[in-house]
């Protein structure tokens, strides 16, 4: 070892963090090659009995430096901390595995019991992962709560092996009476995508012990997310939920949204960038409301959501006593519109706050106008049929206006056909059954009372449920662009009539009438074709919503 390299470690080792039975080498910029290299850090391990953390982040091992350490290691059977990332910067990728080994192998052999365990900023890739699987397994890691593996470039085999050696350590330490329990698990920036995130979901599922999750940027989309939402739900303890920058989309936000409706314990939920977008916005507010009692951090920025939307969340958000923070900056659309916010949206404690200094951005090829003509035409997916002057569609018997008046339509157990479980198939009923509104007394009665009766059976459910259905609705009458397959309908008078009766009732509570006054209001204009029903609507929707304040 040359004379300046000896001379600067011993300048390191003159400056180390040693208490609390902690060796610090942290950030010292050591390149470390050889045992030779390591004699003086080795000569500081033996002459600390009681080591139970060892930092040597920031430092860059070689494989003979490593086996060196590790020999060191085998009689430290008090550790339990190991601070061990950025640790083989400028290494061939076929270097790391042998010397993770090595020192995976000394702490096997030493005895130890590990508390914490951080590998993050290594880029050892999948074969780094085989260098630790045996450790993992061991156990030395059966006692582990904090696994950091942040910006690893693990990969989908990568996530593959963790998630076996982590549930094969649940297995052998379960045996012994004393599973792993996994408390904080962060694992961002490793292109994990959907495989290696469902692998990993299986094991956070086994282990039910989660605190912490951390997983942004990790390129999983809604398959990934229904696989790790349903692995939440089985971790109680969870405080803090990270998973920034993926791609959810409706389907996976609806199933973090269920996941979420069963955890009393969370503080901060991190989907920022997350594409949410805006049906997914509105179940996380359903959730708001009826569950997450000390949520403190909300990150739903970069979502892809409308202006209505986040301002339903914030209004949700508003009632929680423990919230500091809603984060709805980013680009917020107005159907056919966007805006690019600072801080829109951004709650305090004293109300909300929005950025005056947005502007206006292009229009977002992926969003569609979803305020189009109320009148417009509406394809149907399935055949309709006549019989006897009967329309019929998916043998749901709708009533038409024909000779034979509405007296059949009475008699009709709509109600008994609505599932809330299926939002848009009761949106589309309801409106279906709306349509036939007619002045005439009989006609009005049989439709106004059928309409009572489905709305009550969807709106006495769950937050969450009534929220699924409002949501589909709006996306129906055009006041909110959805995904997937469902369309705007042809809306007619009668139908905003039916609502507009319905608001009125007990069972239609302020927070449903807000919801339906708020994407109404940022939406003037998509129910031209209805204008006046309209306004009857609006104005019944903001006396409702008035009168409970």
């Amino acid at each position: 070892m040359a004379s300046d390299d000896i001379a600067q470690l011993a300048d390191v080792l003159s400056k180390i963090h040693v208490g609390d039975g902690e060796l610090g080498f942290k950030g010292s910029g050591l390149k470390l090659d050889n045992a030779e290299s390591v004699e003086e850090l080795i000569r500081e391990m033996e002459q600390y009995p009681g080591l139970r953390a060892l930092r040597l982040e920031g430092n860059t091992l070689g494989v003979d430096a490593a086996r060196a350490i590790a020999k060191a290691l085998e009689s430290k059977d008090l550790l339990q901390v190991c601070y061990w990332s950025d640790m083989f910067t400028g290494r061939l990728r076929s270097e790391i595995p042998t010397a993770l080994r090595c020192l995976g192998g000394a702490l096997m052999s030493s005895g130890a019991r590990l508390t914490d365990l951080d590998l993050s900023d290594n880029a050892f890739g999948p074969d780094g992962l085989k260098g630790i699987e045996q450790l993992l397994k061991s156990p030395s890691c059966h006692t582990l709560q904090e696994l950091r593996l942040n910006n690893c470039g693990m990969g989908i085999g990568g996530g593959k092996i963790l998630a076996e050696a982590l549930i094969e350590g649940h297995s052998q330490s379960s045996a012994y009476g004393a599973p792993l329990k996994l408390r904080v698990f962060i694992a961002g920036r490793n292109r994990l995508e959907n495989e290696g995130a469902s692998a990993l979901a299986n094991a956070f599922q086994l282990m039910g012990s989660l605190e912490e999750v951390h997983m942004p940027q990790n390129g999983i989309n809604h398959a990934g997310v229904v696989a790790l939402a349903s692995a939440m739900q089985h971790n109680p303890e969870l405080r803090v939920l990270n998973f920034n920058d993926n791609t959810f989309t409706k389907r996976g936000t609806l199933a973090m949204a269920q996941a979420l409706r069963h955890l009393r314990n969370v503080q901060v939920i991190n989907f920022g960038d997350c594409l949410v977008r805006s049906e997914g916005a509105i179940a996380l507010a359903a959730v708001l409301r009826e569950g997450l009692p000390i949520l403190k951090e909300l990150n739903l920025s970069f979502g892809e959501i409308t202006e209505a939307a986040a301002l339903v969340v914030a209004q949700a958000a508003m009632d929680k006593p423990d919230m500091e923070k809603v984060d709805l900056n980013g680009r917020l659309t107005v159907e056919g519109h966007a805006h690019t916010h600072g801080s829109h949206g951004s709650l305090k404690r004293d109300g909300i706050k929005p950025d005056d200094e947005g502007e206006d951005a292009a229009d977002d090829a992926d969003h569609d106008d979803a305020s189009d003509d109320c009148s417009e035409d509406n394809e149907e997916d399935s055949e309709i049929v006549k019989e006897n002057g009967i329309t019929r569609k998916d043998d749901s018997y709708v009533y038409k206006q024909n000779l034979c008046g509405y007296n059949l339509f009475i008699k009709l157990p709509f109600s008994h056909q609505v599932d809330a479980s299926d939002p848009h198939k009761a949106a589309d009923i309801l409106l279906k059954i709306a349509s036939l509104y007619s002045e005439e007394p009989e006609t009005k009665t049989a439709v106004l009372e059928t309409i009572d009766a489905v709305l009550k059976k969807l709106l006495s459910g769950s937050v969450f449920q009534s929220y699924c259905f409002l949501s589909s609705l709006l996306v129906m009458m055009g006041l909110l662009k959805g995904e997937g397959k469902m369309k705007k309908v042809s809306l007619v008078p009668g139908q905003l009539l039916c609502l507009e009766h319905a608001i009125q009732q007990e069972y239609f509570l302020q927070h449903h009438a807000a919801l339906l006054h708020t994407f109404m209001s940022k939406n003037s204009g998509a129910l031209e074709s209805c204008s006046t029903a309209s306004e009857r609507l609006s104005s019944t929707l903001e006396k409702k919503c008035h009168d409970q304040h």
